[in-house]
């Protein structure tokens, strides 16, 4: 018997399906590790305009926002976080904003 598909379901799948996708076919650990003040620690996926965190509280998908000072730095954001990647000298360095909580954390590429 066909059943019409819950919605909140194929939502759902959906979602998992784009982040893995998003997360690349290497699975977990996949992508640069960056170490931050207050013992943050996270890996990134850029795919097109889009920056996949994946962090101990699981995944956060940031979508490319204006801003930046030249090719090198980019910023991506969503309503709970922002991330600015390509700071410092060596343009190893991070930058995450929490404006809830209020949290910046500077952070580094190993």
């Amino acid at each position: 018997m066909n059943r019409p598909l819950n919605i909140g379901v194929a939502a759902a799948v959906a979602a998992a399906g784009f982040l893995t996708a998003c997360a690349g076919g290497s699975g977990p650990g996949s992508g640069p590790l960056y170490r931050c003040e207050n013992g943050i620690e996270f890996r990134v996926k850029f795919v097109d305009d889009t920056a996949v965190l994946e962090g101990p509280g699981g995944y956060d998908l940031l979508n490319r926002d204006a801003g930046g000072q030249g090719p090198q730095q980019t910023v991506y954001s969503n309503p709970r976080m922002r991330a600015e990647f390509g700071l410092g000298a060596s343009g190893r360095e991070a930058r995450l904003h929490y404006p809830m909580l209020p949290l910046t954390a500077r952070c580094v590429r190993d």
